[in-house]
């Protein structure tokens, strides 16, 4: 699976890899493409995932705000609720194209 923007590959993980979490796929950290994305100040708390981290896109010398997200260090109930540790995977905005094969079922890994 990648997510690709402005033709530009910034997540490249197997299928079996990415987690989905409410129609979101969210790619293990080490998918990401170094040096592309850069942590944005933007500020969110969900209710039942917990602290966000935004990031912002740095693609041919343009920013792009807060294109992605991640859940650092989610509460132990959004664990448990979507079933694998997904602390630290990345989503991206719909802007950016999620190339896939299979897609999994929520909270799945495969």
């Amino acid at each position: 699976m990648q997510a690709v923007f402005e033709g530009r590959v910034i997540a490249n993980a197997d299928d079996a890899d990415v987690v989905i979490i409410e129609g979101n796929r969210y790619f293990p950290p080490t998918s990401i493409t170094e040096g592309v994305l850069q942590e944005s100040p933007t500020p969110y708390t969900c209710p039942w995932k917990g602290e966000c981290q935004y990031y912002s896109a740095r693609i041919d010398e343009q920013t792009y705000k807060d294109l992605a997200w991640a859940y650092p260090h989610p509460y132990p109930t959004a664990i448990e609720r979507v079933g694998i540790d997904f602390s630290g995977y990345v989503a991206f905005d719909p802007k950016v194209e999620v190339r896939a094969g299979e897609v999994p079922q929520e909270g799945s890994l495969a």
